[in-house]
C-alpha cells in the first residue's frame, strides 16, 4: 500500500493573484499619486518637484545598490521603489533639506524593505517607517510646514499643530473648503483631500484597493473625534476638521491599503481599519503629537499576522463544522 502526501507551499504576502504584473500595479499607483504631487507643486512651488525627484531617485539607487550587494535580480525598476519615493515625498514638508530626504529613502528601502527580504516580505509600511524615523531624528525640520504660495518658503504650524498647541481659537478661521482643496500648511500630501480622492478613485476603479480598510479607518476617526466634540465642543474640534486635516486621507487610501502590510480577509481588514482610526483619534486628542496616522498604521501593521491567522483559523473551523 502506498501513502500519498500533500505538500503545501509556504510563502509570504501578498497572496492575491491576478493577471496584472507588479510593474503594472505599481505604475498605476504612481499615476494615482500624480494629482497629489501636482497639488503640492501648485501650493508649495517647484521645490516640491525637486523633493519628489530626490526621493524617487534615491529610492531607486538604494534598491539598485542593495540588489547588487545581495546579488539579487534587479527590482529597482519594477515600480515599487518609485511608489515608495513618491509616497515618502508626500509625507514630508516641501522645505525639508534634500539630504534628509535621502536619509528617509535609505530608511524606507534599505531598513524597512530590503533587510526584511524585499517586496512582499516587509512587516511594516516602509514609507511610514521612514516618516517616523525622520520625525524622531529631525523634529524641527519635519514640522516646518511651508505656507501655500509663499515665495520665500515661509513656514507655519499645520492646522493640527495649531489645534494641539494653541487650541480651538487658533483654527477658527480655517475653512473646511481650504482644508478640502489643500490651501493650508502641512506635508506635501497632507494638504489636498481632493487630490487624494481623485487618485484613490483610480485605484478603486482598477480593483487595486478595496474600501473596507479606508472607509472603516475614516469612519472610526470621524466617530471617535465626533463623540468628544459632542461632549464638549468648546474643547474639541469638529470631526469634519479631523476628517479633512492631516494625513488621514493619504494614510487611509494609499498606505493602510498596502497589500503586503494589511490583512488578507474582510474581517481582518475591518478590524485593521477600526484600530487605525481609533489609535489616530486617541493620539490626536490626547497624545503628545498632533497627528497619529503614521503611528496608528505601524502599530496595526504589527497585528496583521495575528488578524490573518485568526481569520484563516475561523475559516478552517467553519469548514470542519460542515
Amino acid at each position: 500500500m502506498t501513502t500519498q502526501t500533500r505538500q503545501l507551499t509556504v510563502s509570504h504576502a501578498p497572496f492575491v493573484r491576478s493577471g496584472d504584473s507588479i510593474e503594472k500595479v505599481m505604475y498605476t499607483v504612481a499615476l494615482a499619486l500624480l494629482p497629489a504631487i501636482a497639488a503640492a507643486i501648485y501650493y508649495f512651488g517647484l521645490r516640491s518637484l525637486w523633493v519628489t525627484l530626490t526621493s524617487v531617485i534615491s529610492c531607486i539607487v538604494f534598491e539598485f545598490l542593495i540588489n547588487k550587494i545581495r546579488k539579487k535580480d534587479l527590482t529597482c525598476f519594477d515600480g515599487s521603489a518609485i511608489v515608495t519615493g513618491l509616497l515618502l515625498s508626500l509625507n514630508v514638508p516641501a522645505g525639508l533639506p534634500f539630504w534628509m530626504v535621502i536619509f528617509g529613502s535609505f530608511a524606507a528601502i534599505v531598513i524597512a524593505k530590503e533587510l526584511f527580504g524585499g517586496l512582499g516580505y516587509n512587516i511594516f509600511n516602509p514609507v511610514l517607517v521612514a516618516r517616523v524615523f525622520l520625525l524622531i531624528s529631525f523634529p524641527a525640520e519635519m514640522t516646518a510646514w511651508v505656507v501655500p504660495h509663499s515665495v520665500d518658503m515661509v513656514t507655519a504650524a499645520s492646522p493640527l499643530g495649531l489645534l494641539k498647541t494653541e487650541g480651538l481659537s487658533a483654527i477658527a478661521n480655517i475653512s473646511y473648503w481650504k482644508l478640502f482643496m489643500g490651501e493650508i500648511g502641512g506635508s506635501m500630501g497632507e494638504t489636498s483631500a481632493l487630490a487624494i480622492l481623485i487618485g484613490a478613485l483610480l485605484l478603486y476603479a482598477k480593483g487595486y484597493i478595496k474600501l473596507k480598510i479606508p472607509l472603516t479607518f475614516i469612519a472610526t476617526t470621524f466617530l471617535f473625534t465626533g463623540l468628544f466634540y459632542l461632549i464638549d465642543p468648546s474643547k474639541y474640534a469638529s470631526p469634519v476638521f479631523h476628517l479633512l486635516s492631516g494625513g488621514l486621507m493619504l494614510g487611509a487610501f494609499f498606505m493602510a491599503t498596502d497589500w503586503v502590510t494589511s490583512p488578507m480577509l474582510a474581517r481582518g481588514q475591518i478590524i485593521f481599519g477600526f484600530g487605525c482610526g481609533l489609535l489616530t483619534g486617541i493620539i490626536r486628542l490626547f497624545g503628545g503629537y498632533p497627528e497619529g496616522v503614521a503611528f496608528s498604521i505601524l502599530i496595526m501593521n504589527a497585528l496583521v499576522p495575528l488578524l490573518d491567522k485568526w481569520d484563516l483559523n475561523s475559516i478552517a473551523k467553519g469548514r470542519r463544522a460542515h
